[in-house]
């Protein structure tokens, strides 16, 4: 069934883009102005919402630009608060029927837009963009995103393969979205969770014409990180399970010293046994365990102090 007319936000976060948006917003807005004029797409009006999220370039400065003869609304935050959190940011401040958020870089393709839109006016509360490859990638990209993927999948995470930030939300389902308030925020785990009719859309993601990618390596893992301790507790029953194995291996290895003690006592080194080989195995297996304790306990530490998640400096 055909829903009624509807208005569309686009959130989009802008870190140091001085030398994209310029060129990439012109051509979203041009776009999705084409989408006002058909009506088997349904749309009445659109916005862009652009969140500085702390750029120390003169990203904001263009976004004012753009303020001033395209329909937009400009967020600036007070500082750098990471991809995830300018994007709740925007949605945060949305108002229209139906929500889409894509990068500044346009590297996912505006024509899966259509298809979103469609899907939504068939039924979909959420539209997800999912890569139908990564030809694009280089071969250490390609292969750590899908044992990264197959991970996660292990451990027990509902989570979609190659679907990053490029999505449509349906107001229902942002509401729902918008009643999480734990400050780690992992969007493409907890969106799935929702539970809403959902439409899988496959694109083809182009090559970045403009800038250069913001999300460094050290970053990548800092979201897979989180991503991974934000929905399982496997790696905690993880090290239970390994302090268990170590436990068994070390009266296995005490009946071993004994064995050798009685029966080969001329030919072993007095003392390797007990003191090298144990320090060294068992240290590096604690050291391990604390680690993964110490990044749960660090993140109920971040919840508990209910810090807030962006702060918003101006908005035009």
């Amino acid at each position: 069934m055909i829903k009624e007319k509807y208005s569309l936000d686009v959130v989009i976060p802008c870190y140091n883009e001085e030398e994209t948006i310029p060129h990439t917003i012109p051509r979203l807005n041009d776009f999705l102005t084409g989408f006002t004029q058909h009506e088997d797409i349904g749309m009445a009006s659109f916005r862009l919402i652009l969140v500085d999220d702390g750029s120390k370039d003169s990203t904001w400065d263009i976004i004012n630009d753009f303020s001033k003869h395209m329909s937009v609304l400009g967020i600036k935050l007070s500082r750098n608060y990471g991809h995830q959190n300018a994007m709740l940011a925007g949605l945060s401040n949305s108002v229209g029927d139906v929500v889409l958020t894509i990068d500044a870089d346009l590297q996912d393709d505006l024509n899966a837009i259509t298809d979103m839109l469609k899907a939504f006016q068939t039924g979909a509360e959420l539209a997800l963009g999912v890569r139908s490859s990564r030809g694009n990638d280089t071969g250490f990209k390609r292969n750590s995103a899908s044992s990264y993927y197959k991970l996660m999948k292990v451990f027990g995470v509902n989570i979609i393969e190659n679907h990053a930030d490029f999505r449509l939300m349906s107001r229902k389902s942002l509401t729902a979205l918008l009643a999480h308030e734990e400050i780690n925020l992992f969007l493409r785990g907890i969106i799935p969770t929702i539970g809403f009719p959902t439409s899988i859309i496959y694109y083809e993601r182009q090559d970045r014409e403009y800038g250069e990618t913001k999300y460094t390596l050290k970053k990548m893992l800092g979201l897979a990180i989180n991503g991974l301790t934000s929905f399982s507790v496997t790696p905690l029953r993880l090290a239970t399970a390994l302090g268990l194995g170590f436990s068994a291996a070390a009266f296995i290895a005490a009946f071993w010293v004994i064995f050798v003690k009685v029966f080969y006592f001329g030919h072993a080194v007095p003392g390797w046994a007990s003191t090298v080989l144990p320090v060294l195995f068992l240290g590096g297996i604690q050291l391990l365990c604390l680690g993964i304790i110490g990044e749960y306990i660090g993140k109920i530490y971040l919840e508990v102090k209910r810090r807030p998640r962006f702060i918003i400096e101006k908005i035009i």
